[in-house]
């Protein structure tokens, strides 16, 4: 039996074939043209801000880290400063014992001082301050200077009637620099003022404030008496 084709058939088959270069087409198909999106004119405005906020955010970002960079260099150069300046600070305070037996030996001693053992400290004595001294280690002035908690480092009170209050009266240990470090403290004695000429100073000043607040009170009743006149 012959099949008979519709007519909805007959307008598919033409649609498949090959005619017209419409190949696997339907007549009523349309290709669909993607179109081209434009930018509003909100997204043309907020394009070159959102750029200068991103060139702004890398230039914060690249301040920062240069700044640490620099304080990393100036830190490590310091560092390096201070070893070469202070490298050799324990082996100098290890020395300063040896220095202050030398010291006490030629201050005790008893033997001629024209005699070979006491010349024999002097010189070996002067040998390790040339040596200190080659290496920036200086000796802390402390008597007769105001009292420094700085450099000083104060074990007794003495009364002093020839010296005035908080100035070092004697040196009991001497104290180096090394430097401008302190590699070890002055260990003094600080004066003070004897406690009855104290005493007498806060006596005076009393009777001469009361001697005052006298006359004053006075001055007002003679002024009081005038005017009432």
């Amino acid at each position: 039996m012959k099949r008979h084709h519709t007519r909805d058939e007959a307008k598919i088959h033409a649609a498949e074939s090959p005619q017209d270069g419409g190949a696997g087409k339907l007549p009523a198909e349309e290709e669909l043209v993607p179109e081209s999106a434009e930018p509003t004119p909100a997204q043309e405005k907020a394009a070159p801000e959102k750029g200068q906020q991103q060139l702004q955010e890398l230039n914060d970002k690249y301040l920062r880290l240069y700044a640490e960079f620099d304080n990393y260099r100036k830190r490590i150069h310091k560092e390096k400063e201070d070893i070469r300046k202070y490298g050799n600070e324990s082996i100098l305070y290890e020395l300063l014992p040896v220095v202050d037996s030398l010291e006490l030996a030629l201050k005790h001693g008893t033997c001629d001082p024209q005699g070979g053992l006491l010349q024999g400290v002097e010189i070996t004595l002067k040998e390790f301050q040339r040596v200190l001294d080659k290496f920036g280690v200086k000796r802390i002035e402390a008597t007769g200077r105001c009292f420094d908690p700085a450099v000083h480092h104060a074990m007794v009170q003495i009364e002093r009637e020839d010296m005035d209050e908080q100035m070092v009266a004697e040196e009991l240990r001497a104290g180096y620099l090394y430097g401008d470090k302190v590699l070890r403290p002055s260990l003094v004695s600080v004066s003070v003022k004897p406690k009855k000429q104290t005493e007498n100073q806060e006596t005076a000043e009393r009777s001469g404030e009361e001697e005052n607040t006298g006359n004053n009170q006075g001055i007002e009743i003679n002024q009081k008496t005038e005017e009432e006149q």
